[in-house]
């Protein structure tokens, strides 16, 4: 079980922001008045749920860890899944979603389907959120916000990639996912999120979506974020293959509360980034 952190009462202009996936939960709290991160928490399953599992896992969190008993100035939601797809903003008609992602994603005709303006490269992102956790966290708070990760992952790489002058492949890595970003001279060339079992599965995405690219393994960059080190076995069978890998940072300017440290400067990429 995680460890609990008490978050004084006396604190206030607190933010939270949860990030929901179908194989865990994430949150984090910020304290905007001293720009300090004062929880953050991971909870892994043990196997892939379902949206409404989802929800019942969620429900359990807020009913028995007490740092989720304050107050909050702002709530945001990250949904974290591969039902999404980008479109170039010229092109977008609000009232096509749902053709654009039924040719690379199982939709129903039940779906709610929402999208996320991203300026940075003047695209939309069109996707299908937790609809029903939506509605909970409404229940509960009243107005929030929310995006897709991709949303966020996309604009934290490109601006810090906004001089690059070489191709640049960052991994995000979750427990039974991962998300590819591919940026050249700037600009975003590929996005994608892939499920994956074994280190196997891994690089074959990884090095297909090079091939595809034409991005010649012996010069471009890899960069690892999320849930990885050094010593983690996709690291070491990306070695093999490609010339240059690094683990990447963050680049966020928190403080971080001393039960709150992230696990290090590349990982809880995403949630972080979201307020």
């Amino acid at each position: 079980m995680p460890q609990t952190i008490n978050i004084q009462n006396k604190l206030t202009n607190l933010e939270l922001s949860i990030q929901l996936s179908l194989s865990g939960l994430s949150f984090c709290i910020l304290q905007r008045d001293s720009n300090t991160i004062h929880a953050l928490k991971r909870y892994f399953f043990d196997s892939k749920v379902n949206p409404v599992q989802l929800l019942e896992k969620l429900k359990d969190v807020f009913s028995t860890e007490p740092f989720l008993k304050n107050k909050f100035d702002n709530v945001s939601l990250i949904h974290d899944n591969n039902l999404s797809t980008l479109v170039p903003k010229p092109l977008f008609n609000e009232d096509c979603l749902a053709d654009y992602l039924k040719f690379n994603s199982k939709i129903l005709k039940s779906d709610f389907i929402t999208f996320d303006n991203l300026d940075i490269n003047d695209s939309v992102n069109v996707y299908v959120p937790y609809i029903n956790i939506n509605n909970y966290i409404y229940d509960k708070y009243g107005s929030f916000t929310f995006k897709h990760v991709s949303t966020l992952l996309i604009e934290q790489v490109l601006k810090i990639e906004k001089h690059s002058d070489v191709p640049k492949v960052y991994a995000n890595i979750g427990k039974n996912s991962f998300e590819l970003i591919v940026v050249n001279n700037s600009k975003l060339i590929f996005y994608n999120t892939f499920e994956y079992t074994t280190k196997e599965d891994f690089i074959y995405y990884l090095l297909f979506t090079a091939e595809q690219l034409e991005l010649n393994p012996e010069i471009l960059n890899l960069v690892f974020t999320g849930e990885i080190d050094s010593k983690d076995e996709l690291y070491i069978i990306a070695y093999k293959y490609i010339r240059f890998v690094f683990l990447g940072n963050r680049e966020d300017q928190y403080k971080y509360h001393s039960d709150a440290q992230p696990t290090s400067n590349h990982s809880n990429f995403a949630i972080i980034h979201s307020f």
